[in-house]
């Protein structure tokens, strides 16, 4: 506690706060209780000394020893504000010649505990007569300098009031028990130094000694000192504000607090340096000096208000009531609500300590009522810090308050939808009518406003704060939307959202969002509608930029709609606006349980009239999703045999496009085998420009003479001869392939049929090369009997190498196999010669391993590994066998 003092005195900063300070809220009016004239009439030397309050009953001890009873009545004037009537009921004399210098009450036992020349003694509260004592005597203790009445008595009798006492001549603390008519010394303490004022709670007492303040505990003796203080300069004050906790004054003008452990748990408060009364009324600390009451928050520690007082010389708090006293008359400090007080603290814009007295003054106001005073407080400082753009703080305080965001949509005209039931809280919470309102009209401040409103309504729309105003929040977050041309406003669409279409529309038509518009229409189940907008805005009828592939939106969009009368309706504009994209609303669509397939037939008759989109979709159909059905092959085909007809027809010919044409047609006839080859073939009569197609098609027909005549001797094309023999022999055996390229090697030799020209060199030249490329797929014995006789064996070479080479791999091949065979044949002659030496042991007490009854005759299969089983066992496996495997006895035992 004493470094905590000496910590706070070396701080120059904290000597001027005084001085700097200046009144920031009204937290008191100070009312007059009692006029002098009530009090003293026309005797100027009289003096009020001491006051004493309990409930409306105040009592005043002035410096000709009497005691003047008065009844307080509180009234509030034509104006509202408070005030105070008394009425005086007694005066009585105490019979002795110095002033009163102290009274306390004690209510539970109506008497008045009275310090007059350094004698205690009890007086009746309602007659203010001095109690006598059981015994005759008067009820006193004397040599008194002080005392008090310690508020949290460790006696737990009703009708006891505890008491502690300092000894005017001697360094010692009393405590006493006061009865009714009697007091009871129960426990004295001798303190270091000479006590001068004291205060009691529990068994704690505080004392101020002549040097210094100090805690000490009379049930244990334990002391704790504090801090040093000069009584001398200074008269010392001790207050005790709550259950074990002081207020002291300190050197340097410094309020300090302590606690029963000499712990300063709040920061201290700086008043007058010439400071003779404080009181404590929470949240505040009163101070009274020669000419001001000062009133310091104990939440912030600062100065809140200062109110003019001269001569004053008393500051009590009784149960909450301030009362003051000059030396002429009584005053009442009476605290304004504290709502009030919030209240002017907001009007001033000192939001934070608006809030620190909200949230100090929880403990004085009931649970209920204090969730709604401080969300309303909240809020109330979050439109505060909004109108001066502190839009982090002021988001902050609407999250906490539990705004209703309604309450900030409504500062931006028309956002909220017609529907709306919202009205602005009463009373207000701001005093804003709209956001130019606000910001003065200056455009750029709303344009903050509005980005900082978009970015809120974006945070609270998923969460609770939202409950019941979702439709509200949405439609003014689209309409934000769109006004700023905001990013955000397709992803609102296009998630769940309760925007009000009849709002919305008009607003995104204002703003030309007509995309977002379609979406929000297909949200609300009205695709017809949204496409009709799309695809206006597509044709350029409307101008929107949001999307610059709209088109393609608008057929993907088709590709998933599970109206099938929507697609068909719509199809044939996007057909018509490029077949190419359009046809993928039929080729892009997938089959699902929400999204009913089409018919491939009523496709392709719908695209009877669009040849490009009908040869993409079938080709879709055959080459990607592979559909096995002889219509759609032959179709293709015949669509792509009629394209290259068209291309050859053209004059000039564009041969790069006829080439591409024919490899198409090529690759189908090669690889479907669902067409109608002799239809086709029929359509290709007589045109010598598609002999190899045609051979393709013989190919098919399993004509393969005709085809390798068209590709030998018809189109001298012997490269692809040799394709051609592989390709109709890729899914076949070796052998079939050997016969293949066997017939082509045959019509090489062969050479040009009679009426033909023809280079039979080229031919022999071409066999030659056959033979040395694919030497390994023939029979060498076959083609050496095939060959003239006259061919030298070097144009062979390679062909005869590769084949002696593969006849020779051929040979050892099989050897090896055979080797292996034989190794395998002897190893299990091996096992069985091993089995055979082991014999099989069949008793009446052993069992069969497959029905498991016992054995009742010799004769057994024996099953691998030496298991004996039933032969009729062993037979019924067999014949439920699935493979009818054939079990062998291999031991041959019975």
């Amino acid at each position: 506690m004493e470094n905590a003092y000496q910590f706070i005195r070396s701080k120059p900063w904290l000597k001027v706060t005084y001085a700097l300070a200046k009144m920031s809220v009204k937290a008191f009016e100070l009312v007059p209780a009692v006029e002098r004239d009530l009090l003293m009439g026309d005797k100027a030397r009289i003096n009020i000394e001491c006051i004493e309050c309990c409930g409306k009953h105040l009592y005043v001890g002035t410096n000709d020893c009497f005691i003047h009873h008065f009844l307080l009545a509180e009234v509030a004037s034509s104006k509202g504000k408070p005030g105070y009537l008394a009425q005086k009921l007694l005066h009585k004399y105490l019979g002795l010649k110095k002033p009163v210098a102290e009274l306390r009450a004690a209510s539970a036992l109506e008497r008045l505990i009275v310090l007059c020349e350094g004698i205690v003694f009890l007086v009746d509260m309602v007659t203010l007569e001095t109690v006598p004592s059981a015994g005759g005597g008067g009820a006193k203790i004397r040599g008194v300098a002080s005392f008090c009445v310690n508020e949290n008595p460790v006696n737990t009798d009703p009708f006891c009031v505890e008491m502690g006492v300092l000894s005017s001549k001697r360094r010692t603390v009393q405590i006493y028990m006061v009865y009714e008519d009697r007091v009871q010394l129960v426990k004295e303490l001798t303190t270091p130094e000479q006590p001068c004022a004291v205060s009691l709670d529990g068994y704690f007492l505080c004392l101020a000694l002549t040097t210094q303040y100090m805690i000490l505990n009379y049930n244990t003796g334990a002391s704790q000192d504090l801090f040093p203080y000069n009584s001398e300069e200074r008269r010392p004050i001790l207050k005790r504000i709550g259950r074990e906790e002081f207020l002291l004054a300190a050197p340097g003008g410094l309020g300090m607090f302590a606690n029963a452990e000499g712990v300063s748990q709040r920061a201290p408060v700086r008043w007058s340096e010439s400071v003779i009364g404080a009181a404590v009324c929470f949240p505040y600390v009163v101070a009274l000096d020669e000419s001001f009451i000062t009133i310091h928050s104990m939440l912030d520690q600062q100065l809140k208000q200062t109110l003019s007082f001269r001569d004053g010389h008393i500051l009590q708090n009784f149960e909450g009531k301030v009362i003051l006293a000059s030396t002429k008359a009584v005053y009442v400090l009476v605290p304004l609500p504290l709502e009030r007080q919030i209240q002017d603290l907001l009007a001033n814009h000192r939001v934070e300590e608006a809030l620190i007295l909200t949230e100090g003054a929880q403990r004085n106001i009931p649970k209920d009522k204090f969730q709604n005073l401080h969300k309303r407080i909240l809020q109330q400082a979050g439109f505060i810090q909004f109108g001066q753009l502190q839009f982090l703080e002021a988001k902050e305080h609407f999250r906490k308050g539990q705004l209703d965001v309604r309450e900030l949509i409504s500062l931006c005209p028309l956002l909220l939808p017609a529907s709306s039931s919202f009205t602005r809280c009463h009373p207000p919470l701001h005093e804003f009518a709209d956001l130019s309102h606000l910001a003065q009209g200056d455009q750029e401040k709303v344009l903050q406003c509005k980005k900082f409103l978009i970015s809120y309504l974006g945070e609270v729309r998923s969460t609770e704060v939202v409950n019941g105003c979702r439709e509200d929040v949405d439609t003014a977050l689209l309409k934000l939307y769109a006004e700023q041309d905001h990013e955000s406003l397709l992803d609102l669409l296009a998630s769940d959202n309760a925007c009000v279409l009849a709002d919305s529309v008009p607003w995104l038509e204002k703003y030309h969002k007509y995309f977002a518009l379609g979406l929000l229409y297909h949200y609300n189940g009205q695709d017809s509608a949204a496409l009709q907008l799309w695809i206006r805005v597509a044709d350029g009828e409307l101008q929107d930029p949001t999307r610059s592939d709209l088109f393609e939106y608008i057929v993907d969009f088709l590709c998933t709609s599970s109206n099938v009368d929507l697609v068909w309706k719509y199809a044939d504009w996007a057909l018509r606006k490029d077949p190419i994209i359009g046809v993928r609303v039929f080729t892009k669509r997938h089959t699902s349980k929400d999204q009913p397939d089409l018919n491939p037939d009523d496709v392709i008759t719908y695209l009877g009239k669009h040849s490009q989109a009908l040869l993409l979709y079938l080709e879709n159909l055959v080459l990607e999703k592979r559909v096995q059905k002889e219509k759609f092959h032959t179709h293709l085909a015949v669509l792509y045999l009629e394209r290259v007809l068209s291309l050859m027809s053209q004059s000039p010919k564009d041969e790069e496009q006829l080439t591409k044409a024919r490899e198409r047609l090529q690759a189908l006839l090669r690889e479907s085998d669902l067409y109608r080859v002799q239809f086709l073939l029929a359509k290709m009569e007589n045109r010598e420009e598609l002999l190899l197609e045609r051979a393709t098609l013989h190919g098919k027909l399993e004509e393969h003479d005709k085809a390798l005549h068209i590709l030998v001797h018809q189109l001298r094309d012997f490269p692809s001869a040799e394709a051609f023999c592989l390709w109709a022999s890729s899914s076949r055996d070796s052998a079939y392939r050997q016969q293949l390229f066997h017939l082509l090697l045959g019509v090489y030799l062969d050479g040009s049929p009679p009426g033909q020209l023809g280079d039979s060199g080229e031919l022999e030249m071409a066999a030659v090369d056959l033979l040395n490329r694919h030497g390994e797929v023939f029979d060498a014995v076959r083609v050496l009997r095939m060959l003239p006789e006259g061919w030298s064996l070097q144009l062979l070479r390679p062909f005869l190498g590769r084949a002696i080479r593969a006849n020779m791999h051929a040979c050892r091949t099989s050897r090896i196999a055979l080797g292996l065979a034989h190794s395998e044949n002897l190893q299990l002659l091996h096992d069985r010669l091993k089995e055979c030496k082991k014999p099989i042991f069949v008793s009446e007490k052993k069992g069969c391993h497959l029905c498991h009854n016992t054995f009742s005759e010799p004769s057994v299969v024996c099953l691998p590994g030496g298991v004996p089983v039933h032969t009729h066992c062993v037979a019924q496996r067999v014949r439920d066998s699935p493979t009818k495997r054939q079990l062998t006895n291999s031991s041959k035992h019975t």
